[in-house]
């Protein structure tokens, strides 16, 4: 899909780009930066700024519990809610849908929140 087109939707990688466990960061134009993760075959994003501090959070771990750790301060955050689950970090992290369509991996940019968002594939 054409950025211009749909400019909610932010196209980040082939599918197969991406392996398990791996974090990629993404900037979309003229806003802030957005990390996206690959766990269990399935796609994630949240905004790729700690709540606690100015780290990036794709600068940091993912593992297949769901669990992004950050580079600073090792405060945790779950990747599907966006929930702070370890001191320092308390505040949550925003989410944000992802959409494989076509072997494509876009982030719907206009529909973040601080809630699990139902997965989406289309073909």
């Amino acid at each position: 899909m054409n950025y211009a087109l749909n400019p909610s939707r932010f196209f980040v990688c082939s599918a197969q780009e991406m392996c398990n466990n791996e974090i990629r960061q993404v900037k979309p134009p003229g806003l802030n930066s957005v990390a996206v993760y690959r766990v269990k075959d399935a796609f994630y994003a949240t905004d790729d700024t700690c709540s606690h501090g100015h780290a990036s959070l794709s600068e940091g771990e993912v593992d297949e519990n769901y669990v992004v750790e950050c580079p600073w301060h090792s405060g945790t955050f779950d990747i599907r809610t966006g929930k702070a689950l370890t001191f320092p970090c308390v505040q949550p992290v925003k989410i944000y849908p992802v959409i494989v369509e076509d072997g494509g991996v876009y982030v719907e940019l206009s529909e973040s929140q601080t809630r699990f968002p139902e997965p989406r594939e289309r073909k």
